[in-house]
């Protein structure tokens, strides 16, 4: 990075899948100013060989003990990889589900934290009820329901963990605003609020 050059921001979406994170995602790379890279789970799972799916996209439930400590090493290569393109002045959008749902306590949340420490980064929480999330579901995937009517576990799962400890600089709800609405509250909060601090207080927790 120059002398003169500022660091890239780095903007974190956090939530369960469906809840509208990747729209979000691309209304701020097309139209907030300036590069913006976009790095996050769909990204990962792409270059994650087949036998170690699904990679950083592992549900809730600890269901996969052997891929744990692959995804690990996935979620801090991505982030050290993020700090390497914001140090070039690259801004950087990240959509991700984290969550502490494994078979054992894995802290991945601190762990990019840490290395995010000291870089111009937002941790912004993406929320939606679980209803509309099972409509677009539905809508994607065909899936929905279990033929008794209910909710499927993991989906439940995601909604309690996804959040957990709830600690952002900015949360949005994607059922009560559009992408783009949505995405100008982030701006807002990015380019007119105060400095980030959601993911010191999330250090501090440790």
């Amino acid at each position: 990075m120059g002398q003169t050059e500022l660091p890239g921001k780095i903007i974190i979406l956090n939530g369960a899948p469906r809840s509208g994170k990747s729209s979000i995602a691309s209304v701020i790379q097309n139209e907030f100013e300036g590069v913006w890279m976009n790095i996050g789970v769909d990204r990962i799972m792409d270059m994650t060989p087949e036998k170690f799916q699904p990679s950083i996209g592992l549900r809730p439930g600890g269901e996969r003990p052997d891929l744990e400590p692959i995804i690990q090493k996935l979620y801090l290569a991505m982030y050290k990889s993020i700090v390497a393109f914001s140090r070039e002045g690259l801004n950087v959008v990240v959509d991700v589900g984290h969550h502490e749902g494994y078979s054992e306590e894995r802290e991945f949340l601190q762990q990019a934290a840490q290395i995010l420490k000291g870089t111009p980064a937002w941790f912004i929480g993406v929320r939606c009820p679980i209803d509309t999330v099972m409509k677009r579901r539905i809508e994607t995937w065909q899936k929905g329901y279990t033929p008794e009517g209910n909710i499927p576990k993991p989906i439940e799962l995601w909604q309690n963990v996804v959040h957990d400890p709830g600690i952002y600089d900015l949360e949005v709800d994607t059922s009560l605003f559009t992408s783009e609405e949505c995405a100008a509250q982030v701006y807002q909060r990015v380019y007119e609020g105060p400095p980030p601090s959601a993911l010191q207080k999330i250090l501090n927790l440790t």
